[in-house]
């Protein structure tokens, strides 16, 4: 992260004339992307709740990091989720990489990790695509399922579901 605001800051000088003697302005490009990493990453900390936490494998890569969910109610109680974020270079024009590293039955979530969520595709046809208004709030849609059987599941025995999810929950997410 210091890296990233340091660079940015030598960034700001050469463009004011002040280029410091052997450096050209080509090493001292900050993408867009990393630009508004560098405001919503603090922003994103900050307001988190207290049961999820990030971490970035490399600090100086605000554009991979993991985000760990520990439900403290519902369904998916007593649980620890691990999801990887990546942010592709493009940002904020296309949405972020999701991918569950926690086996999890979710009826938005394969038993591989991918998932499926309107707000995290760039294009949808529903017009619910990805765009800068989305919160997380949205992120729960039993409506457009990729574990059809999970979603059934859901729809047919609610408590039954509850008890298979405590069963993945005991065998993978602790």
């Amino acid at each position: 992260m210091l890296t990233l605001a340091t660079k940015l800051k030598r960034e700001e000088g050469v463009r004011a004339g002040r280029n410091p003697a052997g450096s050209n302005d080509a090493s001292h490009r900050v993408s867009i992307r990393d630009r508004l990493l560098i405001k919503e990453v603090p922003e994103l900390e900050v307001n988190l709740p207290n049961t999820c936490k990030i971490t970035f494998p490399d600090e100086n890569k605000l554009c991979h990091f993991q985000l760990a969910i520990s439900p403290d109610e519902g369904y998916y109680l007593g649980g620890k989720f691990q999801f990887e974020i990546e942010v592709p270079e493009a940002y904020n024009m296309v949405p972020p990489k999701v991918k569950c590293l926690t086996r999890i039955w979710h009826p938005n979530i394969a038993e591989t990790g991918e998932i499926c969520l309107s707000l995290l595709r760039e294009h949808s046809i529903d017009g619910t695509g990805w765009a800068p208004t989305r919160t997380l709030k949205d992120l729960l849609n039993f409506d457009d399922p990729l574990n059809i059987d999970a979603a059934e599941h859901h729809l047919r025995d609610k408590e039954d579901f509850r008890n298979k999810v405590q069963d993945f929950i005991k065998n993978y997410a602790r």
